[in-house]
């Protein structure tokens, strides 16, 4: 299956949070042997992520190609881009083409104030589940969850949760075993140190 997946970009961005399902796409791309993953930010060019990572952009949002998965990172940056409506805009048009619209974190925020996830059940990041909570807008904010599904829309909990996220998607547009080979290729198999230490 060939599909085009776009990683929105904006400054101050948490860089797991697009890195991750980068990673994903990018590898379930070339095993499949089709598909591409592009990043587009409102203006294109460089973007500096929170921590100091800077991206070079693919595309504006005035070129940006006809995604079939839309991915809107989180980070601090989304803290000031809820309030930027162009690209608030710009989510909200190019939702409904999309076979599934995803977040990572606090890029969920981005997603209901723009519509996809408005009226829909949504996680975040654990340190802003309330705050979502306050601002209203979402069905419910689940948290103690990886990522949450509800219709077309996939919101996943902080930073790494997003590459969780990424290979349930992957096991949808493709197939399920397809995804168990993808996390394979990437060694994603996660024994976090420490876990038993008394």
């Amino acid at each position: 299956m060939t599909y085009t997946t776009g990683l929105l970009l904006f400054e101050n961005l948490e860089e797991l949070d697009a890195i991750g399902p980068w990673e994903v796409f990018t590898m379930a791309a070339g095993e499949r042997g089709s598909g591409k993953v592009v990043t587009i930010s409102e203006n294109g060019g460089m973007v500096r992520c929170a921590k100091g990572l800077r991206i070079e952009s693919d595309y504006s949002f005035a070129d940006a190609p006809k995604l079939d998965i839309l991915v809107v990172p989180g980070g601090q940056g989304t803290r000031t881009e809820v309030d930027n409506k162009t690209l608030i805009d710009w989510i909200a048009k190019v939702a409904p083409d999309c076979t599934w619209v995803t977040s990572v974190c606090t890029g969920s925020m981005l997603l209901v104030e723009a519509g996809p996830a408005r009226d829909k059940r949504v996680t975040t990041h654990w340190g802003f589940v309330e705050t979502l909570r306050e601002r209203g807008g979402a069905a419910e904010v689940i948290d103690d969850m990886r990522f949450v599904r509800d219709g077309n829309v996939v919101t996943s909990a902080g930073v790494s949760a997003g590459i969780d996220m990424a290979l349930w998607v992957v096991g949808q547009m493709d197939d399920i075993a397809f995804a168990r080979h993808v996390q394979r290729r990437m060694e994603y198999d996660p024994a976090p140190p420490y876990t038993a230490a008394a």
